[in-house]
């Protein structure tokens, strides 16, 4: 311990302010477990010994694995049913995974939430991480028999869980049962498998990724959502931590920069997203008719008035995206290199029409791009300029690896320009005989929203048609 505190203290770190990455820094650094430098924070933290840090670990989930072992065997949640003790049954006969260790933590997580609906439970970030946590705990605790090794795993865990709800300072599943379930869940089974302290970064990372922003209202109140929420949580963190120590995969964020990211996506998905998703899921609200008695009638009706209208117009929504979807013997459009259809594909198609428009010889390319295309112009770049200089379509592999040298050996003057106008991507390609333009909207799948054109909006109409390119409303 003594070895640890000096190197926190040597690079300037507060005991007991700890980040992931600084744990997982002085680790590494120390040839140590990131787990070691959590309980020796703890120990100095907290003026305990190391054995008083154990049982306060362990003791933590006295009341959560009371309210989990209620949830397997005689609870109800009017959000899962008995759905745990249903896949209990027999054994576990009912399986949701083979793995036995993974599909036990999910059992247990959504058991947890059912204890939750019934005798409550003591929540971390919420009470949606906390379900995961216990089913984590319950889960190691019927294969690990040592007290010691038990807490030295579930401390890592416990790391990751603090520090996901001092970031939580709003509604947001984001920031709990999925994210901060997500992270903890690779965090853990990265210890447990003995990986390294940089690897439990990467796991972090990668479990994090899928989850910022993603609301939490919609389960807490519809039936059945909360399942997949939180067992989505260990899922995709068993994903990461596996991906994390069995490849070599590259991930060049570092832990604190996406915990940090989460936290702050998190309060804006709760005033954007959630009054979206409450629209929508209102009418399949869980409702306690006890507590409707006492709402006045007036109320009732225009809330019942505003679930007709929003179901009418889901459906009508539902129904245009059905009329728009292709065949599905012709589910896909043509290949993009550079990683992504939105943010390669639909500019580069852009590009050439803008060739295509254009004529004579290309002296220069004035690339105009909104906010998030201009952040990713280290892959969109090479597909517009091939596009726009070559004619080149989406799938040309070579010319997209050529494009930049070439540019610069016919000296073609290029013009890269972040603009405000949301999703624009306008392009202008100057000639000899005849300069072009074209002014889209970005949207996924290639494809995009023609605005205006030089010579003519009409003529890049009948180009885009020539091209195989897909123009949506």
């Amino acid at each position: 311990m003594e070895e640890i505190i000096k190197l926190i203290q040597a690079k300037g770190y507060q005991v007991g302010n700890l980040t992931i990455g600084e744990v997982v820094e002085i680790a590494d650094e120390l040839n140590l477990s990131a787990s070691d430098v959590i309980i020796a924070e703890g120990m100095s933290q907290n003026a305990m010994n190391r054995e008083e840090v154990i049982d306060a670990v362990i003791n933590a989930f006295a009341h959560n694995l009371y309210a989990a072992e209620v949830g397997i065997t005689s609870g109800s949640s009017f959000l899962l049913g008995k759905a745990p003790q249903e896949l209990a049954y027999n054994d576990f006969s009912h399986r949701l995974f083979e793995d036995d260790l993974i599909n036990k933590i999910l059992v247990y997580t959504l058991a947890a939430q059912v204890g939750n609906h019934s005798c409550g439970l003591q929540p971390c970030a919420g009470t949606g991480d906390s379900c995961t946590y216990t089913g984590l705990f319950r889960a190691l605790q019927e294969i690990i028999d040592d007290k010691e090794e038990l807490a030295r795993i579930v401390s890592v865990m416990l790391k990751v869980g603090t520090i996901f709800r001092a970031g939580k300072t709003s509604t947001g599943c984001n920031m709990e049962g999925f994210g901060a379930g997500a992270a903890a869940t690779a965090a853990t089974l990265v210890e447990y498998r003995k990986g390294q302290p940089k690897a439990l970064a990467k796991a972090i990372v990668l479990a994090l990724s899928p989850t910022i922003g993603v609301p939490c209202t919609p389960r807490v109140m519809v039936s059945g959502l909360c399942a997949t929420h939180i067992g989505g949580g260990v899922v995709i963190g068993n994903l990461a931590a596996n991906l994390a120590m069995h490849t070599n995969i590259p991930v060049d964020v570092p832990v604190d920069v996406m915990v940090a990211m989460a936290a702050a996506v998190h309060p804006v998905s709760a005033t954007h997203i959630v009054p979206v998703v409450n629209e929508y899921m209102q009418p399949f609200f869980k409702t306690n008719l006890e507590v409707e008695y006492f709402v006045d009638d007036l109320i009732k009706e225009k809330e019942k008035t505003n679930i007709e209208v929003t179901m009418d117009r889901a459906l009508k929504e539902a129904r245009t995206l059905a009329e728009r979807a292709n065949s599905i013997v012709k589910p896909f459009g043509e290949a993009v290199v550079g990683g992504s259809s939105q943010a390669v594909g639909s500019p580069t198609n852009t590009g050439r029409i803008a060739h295509a428009l254009a004529k004579g010889e290309i002296t220069g390319v004035k690339i105009e791009l909104y906010a998030e295309l201009f952040a990713r112009r280290g892959i969109n770049v090479p597909g517009i300029l091939m596009a726009a200089v070559l004619g080149a379509s989406t799938d040309d592999g070579k010319a997209y690896r050529e494009i930049m040298q070439r540019v610069r050996e016919k000296k073609i003057k290029i013009d890269i320009v972040k603009v405000d106008e949301p999703q624009m991507q306008r392009i202008t390609v100057s000639a000899t005989e005849q300069s072009s333009m074209v002014e889209a909207l970005n949207r996924g799948g290639a494809r995009l929203v023609l605005k205006n054109a030089k010579p003519s909006l009409e003529e890049a109409c009948m180009v885009a048609k020539r091209l195989g390119i897909v123009l949506v409303d």
